[in-house]
């Protein structure tokens, strides 16, 4: 019996009842080629619906005992071993639509839509203001629930409307300020899955705002492992008051976790409030890693950094994976 309380036979009949009403949907899909650390166990069900329609009938169908997570493309996520029990929904392409508009400065993206093509459509629209995502691993959807930002801007500056669909299948959209949000953190008055955004930035030069994206860029490849198998930034920074000035890397660093390694998982030796695999590394490994760095921060200074990396499912039974 799974941890929701489901049999086996109960996760085929509940998977054969949502593929009528979504196109895709499969039994135990294994996670990690959707994650950017490449690690994690199965999906009991994997739905990828293409439409808002088919979204609202695919969550109306599942039963209220049965645990629903949302996957985006997997940035910044560690999926454990063990898998994740219940429906895993990952928005299809037709969640990915980009519209800008040139006379409102104002542009419509899917919840699936990568941050970076948001900001390279907004660009050639000639909006700026939407830059920052040139930077930041992602999508929409991500960025919405994170109040994702980079460079001295997020999310919450340029958000007109948020648009969602709760689990019973109804149609929501928020503004701003009934999201709550706050640093790297968002609080909807209730739990929804994202499906777009409406984001207003203002008129501007397209060699200008080129320019920009490309210093964001050049500045990220410079201090960021981003071809590695990473997940970004793994710890929030603190309250610079409680950590006297210093920001996540600089603890980490003062506690000589560069380069610490436990199996394969690494901390980065360019920026290191980065974990990497480097090749064989499982979710556990690098959960370990990250808590030994924790306590060693802890130890050193006293500051208790919190995951900014989100950490998902359950942990393999001890003889498996």
């Amino acid at each position: 019996m799974s941890s929701v309380g489901l049999h086996k036979s109960d996760l085929d009949d509940l998977a054969v009842t949502l593929k009528g009403v979504c196109g895709r949907v499969e039994r135990d899909v294994m996670l990690a080629p959707f994650t950017w650390f490449r690690v994690g166990g199965p999906a009991d069900i994997f739905a990828n619906p293409q439409t808002e329609d088919e979204l609202a009938a695919l969550l109306s169908a599942i039963p209220e005992n049965v645990p629903t997570t949302v996957l985006g493309v997997g940035s910044n996520v560690i999926i454990r071993d063990g898998g994740i029990r219940g429906v895993v929904i990952r928005l299809g392409r037709g969640f990915a639509a980009i519209d800008c508009d040139r006379e409102t400065h104002e542009v419509t993206a899917g919840a699936a839509a990568l941050d970076a093509r948001v900001a390279q459509g907004a660009v050639k629209a000639g909006i700026a203001g939407l830059e920052f995502l040139r930077g930041i691993p992602g999508s929409i959807g991500g960025a919405l629930t994170m109040n994702a930002g980079a460079y001295e801007n997020d999310m919450s500056n340029q958000l007109v409307k948020a648009f969602g669909i709760d689990y019973s299948g109804k149609r929501h959209e928020f503004s701003p300020a009934e999201l709550g949000y706050s640093y790297r953190h968002s609080n909807p008055p209730l739990p929804v899955i994202w499906t777009g955004a409406l984001l207003r930035g203002t008129a501007g030069d397209g060699a200008q705002i080129t320019a920009r994206m490309d210093k964001i860029m050049a500045a990220r490849e410079d201090s960021q492992p981003i071809r590695e198998r990473t997940g970004g930034s793994t710890f929030k920074n603190p309250d610079l008051a409680e950590s006297k000035g210093k920001k996540a890397w600089q603890l980490i660093d003062a506690a000589q976790c560069r380069g610490l390694r436990i199996r394969g998982a690494m901390v980065s030796t360019q920026h290191c409030n980065f974990l990497i695999n480097t090749g064989d590394a499982t979710a556990a490994d690098l959960e370990e890693l990250g808590e030994t760095v924790r306590a060693r921060v802890k130890e050193q200074s006293g500051v208790s950094l919190h995951w900014e990396i989100k950490r998902i499912g359950d942990a393999a039974i001890e003889g498996e994976g």
